[in-house]
């Protein structure tokens, strides 16, 4: 394969990649060039402005959603952020604007116009949004309600002062506090809660611990000393609460007569009620979205409603968060690799992230230094220190695929790993602790590893804690109908193309095959299928033999490496034994070509056969 065509092979994959990112993505994205018209809008921008992505591009973005001010009031593009990225190149984050939607009504949003630079040449800008307007109106009724907290403060019939919990000092006082012991403001900011309460210092300080250890409002019965001498007999209602920013423990009290204490004291209970439900519902709020986004995600590309996935989903859910290892067992194209990305996205650890490791591409000579990093001349061509991927995934999720390639040799060090959480860099005597939840995957039976010596007995039931069977898709056929479906419309999308019938002959000769390549196979049909397809209507090239192949032992059952092998032989024969390239067979089988490089020497394959 010549170096140009690796290179568009590598271009295509990320382009590709590229696009999922964009569909996936919850925030809408859209693209501008220079002259500001729409060269890209993703689904989650066309479902919240209204429109057909394909109808905005080409159109002057600014006409469509950014063309006036939230009060109705002509918005001119020269003054709009977004291009003013045009003129300086410069990053524009603005959050108190609104975009317009194709029927007319408006949404707060907060946005990102990024410019973007060809060979130090601006050609364009993205720009990220989100609807913010739910947020925007929790925020403007928390201010609100603290308004009315701070005017209620102020103008409070009773006397009510506000200090720091640990040290006493006194930080405000409403006037009327400050009438009460006849103080100026400034004087009582200077004294302590303490010198209103001389002659009962010791119930002042009981009294205070009980409301700061309890927490919540308490009331007693005080004298306190005026400014002039005279002691007041007063009703004290005391609480605390924490800084808005996290930061101190603050003790409010109301001091009040005892005729107005019932009154008032109500009154500030509510004000102080209705700030911290503000509070906490934001703050839920937030937690809520935060878990629908990463849920909605974590499960968008496992189809399927058979009893199968279901049962497989909920074991997922079961064992994500907690930190016990995985192993994801089920043959190759099932999967796996979406398993292990759901646990992570869902798990304790979904803010980390997630290192994926394939054991068997990895070049043997320097699988050690992938995985546990190297010093500075361990070896020829070690030039500087590097972490390996154990050190990247600290704190958050390893997925090991294809784990019985793992050498023999570093099974013992990733068994030192499960079970110490240490190891030591390449060439360096430091050991590296670590906090890693291993998830593992295997297409193999390690069992039989274990036998034939080529897996250690340890290190298997160390990773079996939580085995997870991912169905094979003959196993899961009411599922193809569904996973027909999203290829159909995932690939007429990227080919600009609209699959409006999938003959029904057609699904049921899908679902009498056997799938060996599983749905990495089915893929790599239905998108050469809508390649070929015209006229809306899904077509199988006449080429693709889905039948069974005749068995001449019949009645015999053949082991999955038997079939597996058979398969193998099939494409390559198919193919000319071309293993890579756009045709070759480790795309028909959707394999990385080293893969298959490794399962046609680990299943003994050679031409002859």
């Amino acid at each position: 394969m010549t170096k140009s065509k690796k290179s568009g092979a590598t271009a295509e994959i990320l382009q590709r990649q590229n696009e999922l990112v964009l569909n996936a993505a919850g925030e809408g994205i859209y693209g501008l060039n220079c002259e500001g018209i729409t060269t890209f809008v993703n689904p989650a921008a066309a479902r919240m402005l209204g429109w057909d992505s394909q109808a905005l591009v080409g159109q002057p973005m600014h006409t469509k959603l950014h063309h006036s001010h939230p009060d109705g009031t002509h918005y001119p593009r020269e003054e709009c952020p977004i291009y003013a990225a045009f003129k300086d190149g410069a990053i524009h984050e603005v959050c108190d604007e609104v975009f317009w939607r194709k029927d007319g009504s408006s949404f707060s949003v907060e946005y990102t116009s990024t410019p973007i630079f060809e060979n130090d040449k601006l050609i364009g800008a993205v720009v990220v949004f989100r609807d913010v307007t739910e947020r925007k109106q929790t925020e403007d009724a928390l201010r609100e309600s603290e308004e009315r907290f701070r005017k209620l403060f102020d103008h409070s019939s009773d006397g009510v002062v506000l200090f720091d919990a640990a040290g006493g000092d006194i930080l405000n006082a409403n006037p009327n506090f400050c009438d009460m012991l006849g103080y100026s403001r400034q004087e009582l900011l200077s004294m302590n809660a303490s010198d209103i309460h001389p002659h009962e210092l010791s119930k002042f300080r009981a009294f205070t611990e009980s409301v700061v250890a309890k927490g919540d409002g308490r009331t007693d019965e005080l004298t306190c000393l005026a400014k002039g001498g005279e002691k007041i007999a007063a009703e004290i209602s005391a609480s605390t609460f924490i800084e808005s920013d996290g930061g101190r423990q603050l003790f409010m009290a109301a001091v009040r007569d005892i005729t107005e204490r019932k009154q008032s004291e109500e009154a500030l209970r509510k004000v102080h009620a209705e700030v911290q439900c503000l509070k906490d519902r934001l703050h839920a709020e937030n937690i809520y979205l935060q878990e629908e986004i990463k849920t909605n995600r974590n499960f968008e590309e496992i189809i399927g409603n058979s009893s199968a996935i279901k049962k497989l989903l909920s074991n997922v859910e079961q064992v994500a968060d907690t930190n016990a290892t995985v192993l994801i067992l089920g043959e190759t194209g099932t999967g796996k690799e979406l398993v292990a990305r759901a646990i992570h996205n869902i798990s304790n650890r979904r803010d980390r992230v997630l290192v994926k490791v394939n054991c068997a591409t990895l070049h043997s000579n320097l699988i050690e230094s992938e995985l546990f990093g190297h010093k500075k001349g361990s070896f020829t061509g070690a030039i500087e220190d590097k972490s390996g991927r154990f050190e990247l995934a600290d704190n958050g999720t390893i997925f090991l695929d294809e784990i019985g390639e793992l050498p023999i040799e570093l099974q013992a060090k990733l068994l030192r790993v499960l079970q110490e959480g240490e190891f030591e860099r390449l060439g360096d005597s430091k050991t590296v602790k670590v906090d890693i939840r291993v998830i593992a995957a295997t297409n193999r039976n390690l069992k039989k590893g274990i036998e034939d010596g080529s897996f250690r007995e340890d290190l298997y039931y160390r990773l079996n804690v939580f085995p997870l069977e991912v169905p094979a898709l003959r196993q899961r056929k009411l599922d193809i109908p569904l996973l027909v479906n999203f290829f159909s419309l995932k690939f007429a999308k990227s080919q600009g193309k609209i699959i409006k019938n999938i003959p029904e002959n057609m699904m049921k000769k899908l679902q009498s095959y056997s799938w060996p390549g599983n749905i990495r196979e089915l893929e790599n049909i239905i998108e050469r299928a809508v390649i070929l397809s015209k006229d809306g209507n899904l077509k199988l090239d006449d080429s693709f033999d889905l039948r069974e192949p005749l068995n001449p032992n019949a009645g015999h059952h053949s082991t999955l490496e038997d079939v597996e092998r058979n398969h193998i032989i099939s494409v390559l024969d198919e193919t000319n034994w071309t293993i890579s390239g756009e045709n070759g067979a480790a795309g028909l089988l959707g394999l990385n070509p080293n893969t298959l490089r490794s399962r046609i020497q680990k299943l003994g394959i050679n031409r002859k056969n």
